[in-house]
């Protein structure tokens, strides 16, 4: 592999213009569709590289990307490997120990899915005695921890992709995460045929947080308040919302 075919490989070049210095955003290095994927080409494409995309055109500045596994990214962001989390992180007090956040860009509640012929519900004595399969180190997970631990039993995952495929089969009995990945999947094909959407969890903002945002590293107020108002300039403009029609049948803004 050549140098340049290498660097290509790692990092893809987004918005060009009069940057003084390039932005790098993580992003978990699986597909989250309808967030984040790779086409054919090898190129990540969904909704939120898009918004990325339109944010450094709002700021004029050059932006990259770098791929990381999920459990990587914060480690990946205050060793300096890029600048910003921009891959669905729930912005939560726990996470904010070690990290800093944009103001939130877009909200989802926690749901269930499971086999069609299971019980609907997703209270405590619904799940009862069941296996809810759940991604590591999200927030879903530490829900469980504090609501389903005592009568359900987890079974944690690397990708939500893995636990999809044994929730289809048959292997767990539900899959704990976000509502819009979750949903999306009942979309497709396997998903339809198997399972269904058992309901939003009850909230609980101090585990599930206040929506989705960019995860930065302590003290980098300038980056946040510049990526807060490249999205609200956006939103004024009608550009949030053109980029969230292709997506989505509501604002993602509101949750």
């Amino acid at each position: 592999m050549t140098r340049l075919t290498a660097a290509l490989a790692g990092a893809l070049l987004l918005a060009a213009g009069s940057a003084e210095a390039e932005i790098r955003f993580g992003i978990m290095n699986e597909a989250y569709p309808p967030f984040f994927t790779k086409d054919s080409s090898g190129t990540w494409v969904g909704w939120e590289i898009e918004l990325m995309e339109a944010v450094c055109a709002e700021l004029k500045e050059s932006c990259s990307i770098v791929e990381m596994s999920w459990d990587g990214l914060i480690p990946g962001l205050t060793s300096g490997r890029f600048d910003v989390i921009w891959s669905s992180m729930s912005i939560t007090d726990e996470r904010r120990k070690t990290i800093d956040f944009t103001s939130s860009y877009y909200k989802t509640p926690a749901k269930l899915i499971g086999a069609k012929d299971g019980v609907t519900g997703t209270t405590p004595e619904d799940v009862a005695g069941k296996t809810l399969g759940i991604q590591v180190s999200t927030i879903q997970s530490a829900y469980y921890a504090t609501h389903y631990k005592d009568v359900a039993t987890e079974r944690t995952y690397a990708t939500l992709d893995e636990a999809f495929q044994d929730l289809a089969a048959g292997r767990i009995d539900y899959v704990f995460g976000d509502s819009i990945p979750l949903m999306e999947f009942l979309k497709t094909e396997y998903g339809a045929d198997c399972c269904e959407d058992k309901g939003n969890v009850a909230d609980d903002p101090a585990i599930l947080g206040e929506g989705i945002g960019g995860g930065l590293r302590k003290g980098e107020t300038e980056l946040a308040a510049r990526i807060d108002g490249a999205i609200s300039a956006l939103r004024a403009k009608g550009i949030y919302q053109e980029i969230s029609a292709k997506y989505f049948t509501f604002d993602p803004f509101g949750g």
